[in-house]
């Protein structure tokens, strides 16, 4: 797989999840547009129906791993930035926590995306969210910046995972924190998923060894950096989903199989912290 294929094939799935009624990682006969079935998945990975309530409807489209807006214990007046902010979710949770002395920034590199969430902006009139166009491997933010770096299942999506750290890194203000959810593997995936560019959209294929993932993170500079939790990743919702379905057909793998699989993958909160 080309990396140029692979993000030209994340950025038009996560277009088609934008712009299509139901196409989303959660059951394909169901809609996530603010529908129950992002809802479902969204309290089974830590977030509450108070949450899931205070945003503006077709912000939560059920695509994350966790919720780093909990984990991350935001404060007043802090600045947030969120990698891979898709249709708002955590950017408008954030922003309820920092008040309006506070501010988030939501980078997103897929058009369809920015154009919805900033749509859903409107809907709520948030006073201190804006949403950028960019990669998370090339952030429009300026150095020393922000307070606090959040994201939720995207940094598996990128090729270049050792760049986005660097980013991270080169944003947040001394002392910042770095508070993400993401998937890792805790052993190596057959072949034919590994050498899948469907298997990368859904959150499979791009994602590091446990170990090499961590490193990777204190390797560009990063402190104090911790695993707080760890889950198996619901592989059997996405075995609903429309990408594994393409994975299924297409690498002729048993849906047996593509469930044996969650006991491959883990989904992690991670702490860490850069320098003062």
């Amino acid at each position: 797989m080309e990396n140029e294929d692979i993000k030209m094939s994340v950025r038009q799935n996560y277009a088609r999840i934008a712009t299509e009624e139901g196409s989303c990682c959660g059951p394909a006969k169901s809609c996530c547009g603010g529908g129950s079935a992002a809802n479902v998945i969204s309290k089974s990975i830590g977030y509450s129906d108070e949450e899931m309530g205070a945003v503006p409807e077709g912000a939560n489209l059920g695509l994350g791993c966790g919720n780093p807006t909990a984990l991350a214990s935001l404060k007043e007046g802090e600045t947030v930035l969120d990698l891979g902010s898709g249709a708002g979710f955590d950017c408008f949770l954030a922003a309820q926590k920092v008040g309006k002395s506070g501010k988030v920034i939501g980078v997103d590199m897929t058009p369809e995306m920015l154009q919805k969430a900033r749509a859903n902006l409107k809907k709520a009139s948030y006073g201190n969210v804006e949403f950028r166009m960019g990669e998370i491997e090339n952030l429009p933010v300026a150095d020393n910046s922000v307070d606090v770096i959040i994201s939720n299942c995207v940094i598996n999506l990128s090729t270049d995972k050792a760049r986005v750290f660097a980013e991270a890194l080169r944003v947040l203000r001394p002392g910042g924190r770095l508070m993400i959810s993401d998937t890792a593997l805790l052993r190596e995936l057959p072949a034919p998923i590994m050498d899948s560019v469907q298997a990368y959209v859904g959150c499979l294929s791009g994602s590091l060894m446990k170990d090499e993932y961590i490193e990777l993170v204190k390797g560009v500079g990063f402190k104090d950096v911790q695993i707080l939790s760890e889950s198996f990743f619901p592989v059997e919702v996405m075995a609903n989903d429309p990408t594994a379905q393409e994975l299924i057909k297409d690498s002729a793998i048993s849906l047996d199989n593509v469930r044996a699989i969650g006991n491959s993958v883990v989904s992690l909160n991670i702490m860490a912290v850069k320098p003062a």
